[in-house]
C-alpha cells in the first residue's frame, strides 16, 4: 500500500495522506480474476532501454541502483531489498541517505542502503543476492556502464526516468515485477487527485510557468516541457515555457532539464510563475534578490514559489506532496 509521507519542506497544510489501494469487488469477482504475478505469467521477456531481459519468476529481491527510481518501486509495493543512497542532507534525506519523501516507508520495509551514488560497489550488489536489478539510463545515479556486470548477477532492466512521468515509469516497473495491478491503482488514485486539484485551483488558460532548480551564480537546471515536472504542471493548468537551447550546457541529451548557464538564466525563466524545486523560502528570497533576475516576469509579479526540498525527483511521494501544495496554495 502506498502511503505518501509529508516532507519536512512542505507546510503542515500540505500533509495529505493519499492511500493507494485497489478497491475490492465481490469475493466471487475476485475468485474469477487471476492474481497478478501468477505462475502462468512467468517467465516473461521485458523490453527496456538496453534491450531485452528474460525474468524467470516474479521478483522477490529487487536491488535498485537508481535512487530516483526507488520511490516508484516502493509505491507499487515492489519487494526492494536495497537501494543506492545519497549523502545525508537535512530536509532532503534521512540518516540512511534515503530521500525524505519515502524514507519512512523504506525503513518500515527493511530496505538496506546499497552504496552511495557515485561510489558503485559490485560486491554490495552481489551480497544482496537479487533476482532483479533496476538501472537508470542517466542522472548522477546511473550505472549504465555496469549493465553487463550487473546482468551477470541477475536479470537487469534499464529505465529512463528523465523523459517520462512517474506514472509511465510505474507501468514499466509493474510489468517487470508482475505488479501491474498495484501500478494501475497507484496511477489511478494520483491522477484522480490531480484532476480534482486542477478543478479546484482553476488556473486561467494561457498562464505560463517555468521550473528551475536555482543555483546562484552557477548552472541551474530549467525544466523542459517534456520533463515530468512540466507534464504535471500542464495537467494542473499551466503552460511550461521551453528554455532556449543556446544556454543549455548539458553534456548528454536530456528530456527533463536544460542545465542552463547563469548568464542565460534570465532568458530561460520566462514564465508568469517560477516554481523552484529543491528549494525552500530561503531559496525563494535569494532568487528574488538576484539582480540578474530582477526583470523576469515572476520576480516582477512576485510569483516565485518553492515546491520543497524534496521536489527535484518526481516519484509518487514527492508528486503527491506537490499536488497537495498547489491545492492548498492556489485554491480559489
Amino acid at each position: 500500500m502506498f502511503l505518501p509521507k509529508k516532507t519536512a519542506a512542505l507546510t503542515a497544510a500540505a500533509a495529505l495522506t493519499l492511500t493507494l489501494a485497489a478497491c475490492g469487488g465481490s469475493a466471487e469477482a475476485e475468485s474469477e480474476t487471476p492474481a497478478t504475478g501468477t505462475a502462468a505469467e512467468w517467465p516473461r521477456t521485458i523490453e527496456h532501454e538496453a534491450g531485452e531481459t528474460v525474468i524467470d519468476a516474479q521478483p522477490e529481491r529487487i536491488v535498485s541502483t537508481s535512487l530516483s527510481v526507488t520511490g516508484t518501486l516502493l509505491a507499487i509495493d515492489a519487494p526492494v531489498t536495497a537501494t543506492a543512497v545519497t549523502a545525508a542532507r537535512p530536509g532532503t534525506t534521512d540518516d540512511n541517505g534515503f530521500f525524505a519523501q519515502w524514507a519512512e516507508t523504506a525503513v518500515e520495509r527493511d530496505v538496506e542502503p546499497l552504496y552511495t551514488v557515485g561510489e558503485f560497489d559490485l560486491e554490495a550488489v552481489i551480497a544482496q543476492d537479487p533476482d532483479l536489478i533496476v538501472v537508470s539510463t542517466s542522472g548522477a545515479d546511473s550505472v549504465l556502464d555496469q549493465y553487463e556486470a550487473l546482468s551477470d548477477i541477475a536479470p537487469t532492466v534499464v529505465v529512463n526516468y528523465g523523459d517520462q512521468t512517474w506514472q509511465d515509469l510505474a507501468g514499466e516497473l509493474g510489468e517487470a515485477t508482475g505488479l501491474e495491478a498495484e501500478a494501475e491503482a497507484a496511477v489511478s488514485e494520483f491522477d484522480a487527485l490531480v484532476e480534482e486539484t486542477a478543478g479546484k485551483i482553476g488556473i486561467e488558460e494561457g498562464t505560463t510557468a517555468s521550473v528551475v532548480s536555482y543555483n546562484a551564480g552557477d548552472t541551474s537546471p530549467v525544466g523542459k516541457p517534456t520533463g515530468p515536472h512540466a507534464q504535471l504542471l500542464e495537467k494542473l493548468g499551466f503552460t511550461v515555457n521551453e528554455p532556449p537551447a543556446e544556454f543549455d550546457t548539458s553534456t548528454q541529451k536530456r528530456e527533463d532539464f536544460a542545465f542552463t548557464s547563469y548568464e542565460g538564466l534570465a532568458d530561460s525563466v520566462t514564465g508568469d510563475y517560477a516554481f523552484l524545486i529543491s528549494a525552500d523560502e530561503k531559496k525563494v528570497d535569494a532568487f528574488k534578490a538576484d539582480a540578474t533576475l530582477a526583470n523576469i516576469p515572476a520576480v516582477q509579479n512576485d510569483t516565485v514559489f518553492a515546491l520543497g526540498l524534496a521536489s527535484f525527483r518526481m516519484d509518487p511521494y514527492s508528486a503527491t506532496d506537490i499536488v497537495t501544495w498547489f491545492g492548498d496554495t492556489f485554491a480559489k
